[in-house]
C-alpha cells in the first residue's frame, strides 16, 4: 500500500483526513499530515517531514499532496520528491484525497493520474435549477 503524507497550511492536511475518516467511517492507515505555520522555518521543518514520509512509507513508495504550488508547504514537500517512489501532487482537495485512498493499492503511475482526474473530476459546476 502506498503510504500518504499531506504538506499543507495550518491544520488543512488534518481537516481532509478526518473529512475522509467521516466518509469512510474509519481512519486510513499510512496517512499522516503536516502543517506549516507562517511562523515555521522551512529548514526546522523539514527533518519532520523526513521522519514522517518514512513513518508512512511500508515499502511501497508514498505519495505527498499539498495544498498551493510554490508556497511554503509545497516547497517542503518537493524537498522529499524522489522520482518512482516519492512522488508529489499540488493542489489537494477532499476529491483527490479520496480517490488516493481508493487506488492506492495499485502503482505509483496509476495513483498519480487517479489523484489527478479525482480533483478535477470534483470540480464543478452545479447549476440552480
Amino acid at each position: 500500500m502506498i503510504g500518504i503524507l499531506l504538506v499543507t497550511h495550518g491544520t488543512l492536511g488534518e481537516s481532509l483526513i478526518q473529512c475522509c475518516c467521516h466518509v469512510l467511517n474509519k481512519r486510513p492507515a499510512q496517512i499522516a499530515q503536516l502543517g506549516v505555520s507562517a511562523q515555521d522555518d522551512p529548514l526546522d521543518i523539514l527533518p519532520l517531514a523526513r521522519s514522517m514520509l518514512n513513518w508512512v512509507d511500508a515499502g511501497d513508495g508514498v505519495l505527498v499532496l499539498t495544498d498551493i504550488y510554490g508556497a511554503t508547504p509545497s516547497n517542503i514537500a518537493a524537498k522529499l520528491a524522489m522520482p518512482g517512489r516519492v512522488e508529489l501532487v499540488a493542489g489537494v482537495n477532499l476529491p483527490m484525497l479520496l480517490r488516493v485512498l481508493t487506488y492506492r493499492e495499485h502503482d505509483m503511475p496509476t495513483l498519480l493520474k487517479r489523484a489527478v482526474s479525482g480533483a478535477c473530476d470534483g470540480v464543478l459546476h452545479v447549476e440552480a435549477t
